[in-house]
């Protein structure tokens, strides 16, 4: 990549360059040590992290998957939790009550799903399923 001759001046004098981000903090709780930017977590952490990284098909959210939600939201189209709430609002996720952290019988075990409207579902997400492990 060839500089204008302006930009290449400036930095070849040292006037003035552009300064470098800052390292972040890894995004891993509780962990303190700070990463380049535009990294999320440190090198400790990155394996713990790994499977946020897959694919919604690698973790099991395929065709078959799509069918049987289609499915199971057709029989269940309120969210249970704003029922429970006295609220009537439309189911969009199925969610597994109990996270399957890969476990395929407990992925496939209808008994464990629930049907959540998009803003139910990711209040649990974030306080229920929040900082657990995965393992796919």
């Amino acid at each position: 990549m060839r500089l204008s001759s302006f930009h290449a001046s400036v930095h070849m004098k040292g006037e003035k360059t552009m300064p470098r981000r800052p390292n972040i903090p890894c995004k891993h709780p509780g962990c303190n040590r700070l990463i380049p930017a535009g990294s999320k977590y440190c090198e400790e952490h990155t394996m713990q992290h790994r499977s946020y990284a897959r694919t919604t098909k690698e973790k099991g959210y395929d065709g078959r998957w799509r069918k049987a939600r289609a499915r199971y939201l057709k029989a269940h189209p309120l969210c249970v939790k704003c029922v429970a709430k006295g609220k009537y609002q439309k189911a969009a996720v199925v969610d597994h009550i109990v996270p399957h952290r890969g476990n395929k019988k407990l992925f496939w075990d209808e008994s464990n799903w629930q049907a959540l409207c998009k803003s139910c579902h990711d209040k649990k997400t974030m306080t229920e399923d929040r900082y657990q492990e995965f393992k796919y």
